[in-house]
């Protein structure tokens, strides 16, 4: 009888020590999640191992984790108060399929709610939707840990921790990693190494201070933390919220994973047991076994004459096929690099020539060693061979435009799979980082935006109207206009362009391009016409203008448009307000007044009603006034309606396979 009493005793005191420790109402403990009372919803689980697993490398899925209890933030009574100082600590590993790209990442969350059923995956991370979000009754606070640069957040990088408020814009974010104790050096983290790190999250009351500190597992928490930012939580967060956990994935097999788990109120968090956390899953090939290592080398003596032999028959044959081509990529002769070449003007597509990254795939600085000549290789993916073969056949037909506001476009390659899409270089970079003060970037004054205009509206006359085809941009905006040596715009990225015969009808195609630049009657038609062109230009002439992106993401209400608010500053009577406040009032009104004028004429949602591109630079050039308007004119007033209604039918039908929530360019061969 006593025997079993023991027993049952120490059974009771291991499943104590396994499952979350809970210290009172406002502290908890998990150093492992065996036998964890856990809300989970979406992909999210407890592994027999103990791993507390939010996502299991579906695509566009999303999984939360919360702790069921709510717990008291605010002090004082129950009705109000200011929120209490809380600290929390978390051990995450995020494991991809790839060493060096994941999609997407997962967030520390205090909300008030456990329903996130509306929410969306990828760049959202499971927490809140498009139209809401930073909308100030979402009441959650956030620490982000993501793998993917999104500009409409004006992310860092790839690689970065943020503190966030209702939203997926952050109050302050840094490059993930650590300071060292000893020397105060700074080392980088990837998130996304397969390695367990730990996070520290703290809240101090008094100052309204939030405080972001990681470290790799083992070395323990550093003295600095990764960043500090101040922002009083009581306007965010409930007197009663839940904390736990968010992540989400996007087209890349990855799996979030959290290993151990603290959290405390007015007060440090709990030590995490870092003997107990459970093992990670092994990702990539097994590790070699140590009788290879001794059994190869007397092996490779024996096998040396075959392997030779083997070799020499390989190099025999990729000798003999080597300049071998498709029939049909035989006219294409000049315009077709070769992959070597490629290879190593990018240093084997090294990082460090890395110029940008989105959902079309990547884009490399690369040097060819025998020309000299500096490019710009777009790397992205195409579906076998369907409809290659007529995109490649546009690709060069594009090469062989001559316009001194056109990035030139020298060629391809086409690689298992891949599609190499080989730019000049243009040294000043695109319009947007100077727009919108990325890296750096110093302020476009009124003569540089004003040639910019007048030049890229040139290109698009010659595009429509002078040459042999009719040529259909598809994809006109900020970040596909770069900036040579001078300083001219030139008009780049024809990877999703299309041509066809003057007097012949287009012919109806994905829809396809950027939101806030694609024309309302996309939504019916899905036929890109000269005039759609004509309306993504005019949304651009209103960016390099008011220095504004085409959907403003900080309004907490609702999502809106650049043509909404210009055209609203028109009613006041102040029109030129909607100029670039960085320029100072340095600028020359009676263009400006032309330029806001002819972007919204341009971006009329009627397209019998835009004009042509000669039209405009007509206008542009003062050889013909603008049409009599004026802000009360009945089709301007439709347009925000018009324009409010076609962004929500794309943002709803057309998520993520042919129209860019993410303001990225998304290719699709085979059009």
């Amino acid at each position: 009888m006593m025997n079993s009493v023991l027993m049952l005793v120490r059974l009771l005191i291991l499943c104590l020590v396994l499952a979350a420790k809970a210290t009172g109402d406002d502290q908890l403990v998990y150093s492992g999640f065996t036998g964890a009372n856990l809300t989970l919803d979406g992909a999210a689980t407890v592994t027999p191992d103990g791993l507390l697993e939010l996502t299991n490398g579906t695509d566009q899925q999303k999984g939360h984790a919360f702790y069921p209890t709510p717990l008291r933030f605010a002090g004082g009574s129950p009705g109000g108060g200011t929120v209490r100082s809380f600290s929390a600590s978390f051990v995450f590993a995020i494991q991809s399929i790839y060493t060096d790209l994941s999609a997407h990442g997962m967030a520390f969350v205090v909300a008030s709610s456990k329903n996130f059923s509306s929410a969306l995956p990828g760049q959202l991370l499971g927490l809140t939707d498009i139209q809401n979000n930073g909308n100030g009754s979402n009441h959650f606070f956030a620490v982000e840990l993501d793998t993917i640069q999104n500009k409409e957040f004006d992310d860092l990088n790839a690689n970065h921790a943020g503190a966030n408020v209702n939203g997926l814009r952050s109050l302050q974010s840094y490059y993930a990693g650590y300071f060292d104790d000893e020397d105060g050096s700074f080392h980088n983290l990837s998130l996304i190494s397969r390695e367990a790190m730990q996070v520290w999250v703290d809240y101090d009351h008094r100052t309204a201070q939030i405080t972001v500190t990681m470290a790799p597992l083992k070395v323990g928490r550093p003295v600095r933390p990764l960043f500090t930012t101040t922002y009083n939580l009581t306007t965010a967060v409930t007197d009663v919220a839940y904390v736990g956990f968010s992540s989400a994935t996007g087209t890349i097999n990855v799996r979030h994973y959290v290993l151990g788990w603290s959290f405390a109120m007015n007060g440090p968090a709990p030590a995490i047991d870092i003997a107990k956390l459970p093992k990670l899953p092994r990702m990539g090939p097994k590790p070699r076994s140590k009788v290879l290592d001794i059994v190869l080398p007397i092996a490779s003596g024996a096998f040396v004459l075959a392997l030779g032999a083997i070799v020499l028959l390989v190099l025999r044959r990729r000798f003999r096929y080597a300049e071998l081509r498709e029939d049909w990529e035989v006219e294409f002769g000049p315009q077709r690099f070769s992959y070597k070449d490629l290879y190593r003007a990018t240093e084997g597509f090294s990082d460090t020539h890395l110029l940008g990254i989105g959902g079309f795939g990547r884009v490399y600085r690369g040097t060819l060693l025998v020309s000299k000549v500096e490019v710009a290789v777009k790397k992205v993916a195409h579906d076998s061979k369907q409809g290659i073969k007529e995109f490649i056949s546009e690709v060069v037909s594009i090469g062989r435009l001559q316009h001194s506001n056109l990035a030139p476009l020298l060629g391809y390659c086409r690689r298992r799979g891949e599609l190499f899409l080989v730019y000049e270089y243009m040294p000043n970079g695109s319009v947007d980082k100077y727009l919108h003060r990325r890296e750096g970037k110093p302020i476009l004054n009124w003569a540089q935006r004003w040639h910019i205009i007048k030049g890229i509206a040139s290109c698009l006359v010659y595009l429509h109207e002078e040459w042999e085809k009719v040529v259909i941009h598809r994809d006109i905006k900020a970040s596909n206009v770069v900036l040579d040596g001078d300083m001219n715009g030139r008009l780049g990225d024809f990877g999703l362009a299309r041509l066809y015969d003057h007097d012949a009808d287009p012919q109806t195609t994905h829809v396809v391009g950027t939101i806030g630049y694609l024309a309302p009657e996309l939504g019916h038609t899905s036929k890109a016409t000269p005039l759609t062109d004509v309306f993504a230009f005019g949304v651009f002439i209103l960016e390099v203008t008011c220095g504004q992106r085409p959907v403003n993401p900080n309004l907490e209400d609702s999502q809106v448009l650049l043509v909404e608010s210009v055209l609203e500053q028109w009613n006041k009577g102040s029109l030129l307000d909607a100029v670039d406040k960085q320029l100072g009032g340095n600028y020359n009104a009676d263009e400006a007044c032309l330029a806001l004028k002819l972007g919204l004429l341009c971006s009329h949602p009627f397209a019998n009603a835009r004009p042509t591109m000669r039209q405009v630079m007509q206008y542009l050039d003062r050889d013909m006034p603008l049409p009599e308007m004026t802000p009360t004119d009945l089709s301007f007033q439709m347009m925000t309606i018009m324009q409010n209604e076609g962004f929500d039918q794309f943002v709803m039908t057309y998520p993520s396979s042919t129209a860019s929530v993410d303001s990225t360019s998304v290719l699709t061969v085979g059009r």
